[in-house]
């Protein structure tokens, strides 16, 4: 497998879930909010024999020149957005689903970014964050997966084309999910917001912010023991400095 970080950037966060960059060569994270947290957005693609991969899309930011940020992200690394064949979602929050689909202002109609992928979503997750909706959600960036025939929903746990399992945690959040990719010996696992950060692992750290943080944090307790026997290769959505760690065999 071939695993490519999408950064978007690193952005602070208060308690209005507004995301403002950040500039870590010269922006003070002490100048912004009281209680503001220093967060990557980072989306993957991993490359497999049967597909490419996007897990979580992102903010949905465009560049200078209209180009959507996580589609530049792959043409820098010679892949075809159109290319892509799966979107695993993890939850709808708006840092993780903003790059789902675009509207065309012209025609007033929304379009699947990846318009040749199957997306994978909660159904009970996408029922929720259109009814909780802001500031945590904007339910207008993810609408298009309720009728789309290219959607495919899940509920708990599961398998995907017998390579990809997923499982319900409702930690971070009511029903959040993660994913393993598993392909000639090598096991790649996204935690999403239940595991955002390498430092998170190994500590015990409850978050006020999530769902069910004890949960949370005995998920990860138990991931990062599993992952180091098993050899796991971790995808750290909102770390900083570390977007991909492996123990070493």
């Amino acid at each position: 497998m071939k695993i490519i970080p999408l950064s978007e950037g690193a952005f602070s966060i208060d308690k209005t879930k507004k995301f403002i960059p950040f500039n870590k060569e010269s922006d003070d994270l002490q100048k912004r909010t009281v209680g503001s947290l220093l967060v990557e957005i980072q989306p993957f693609c991993i490359i497999t024999k049967k597909d490419v991969l996007i897990i979580d899309t992102g903010l949905g930011f465009t560049n200078p020149d209209g180009t959507l940020q996580i589609h530049q992200n792959l043409m820098d690394n010679d892949i075809n957005p159109m290319d892509v064949t799966k979107v695993l979602l993890s939850h709808l929050h708006k840092d993780h689903s903003g790059g789902i689909s675009r509207l065309d202002k012209l025609l007033n109609q929304e379009y699947f970014n990846f318009p040749n992928a199957q997306y994978y979503v909660s159904k009970a997750e996408l029922t929720f964050a259109t009814e909780t909706g802001a500031p945590s959600y904007t339910p207008a960036e993810f609408q298009i997966l309720q009728n789309a025939d290219k959607v495919v929903f899940l509920e708990g746990s599961g398998m995907i084309d017998d390579y990809i399992r997923y499982e319900l945690t409702a930690a971070h959040s009511p029903w959040h999910q993660v994913f393993w990719i598993e392909e000639d010996g090598q096991k790649v696992f996204f935690g999403a917001d239940d595991a955002p950060q390498l430092q998170q692992m190994k500590s015990r750290f409850v978050a006020k912010y999530d769902f069910d943080g004890k949960k949370c944090m005995e998920l990860r307790q138990k991931w990062w023991q599993q992952g180091q026997e098993e050899n796991w290769t971790f995808l750290f959505y909102h770390d900083i400095k570390t977007p991909v760690f492996n123990f070493e065999k």
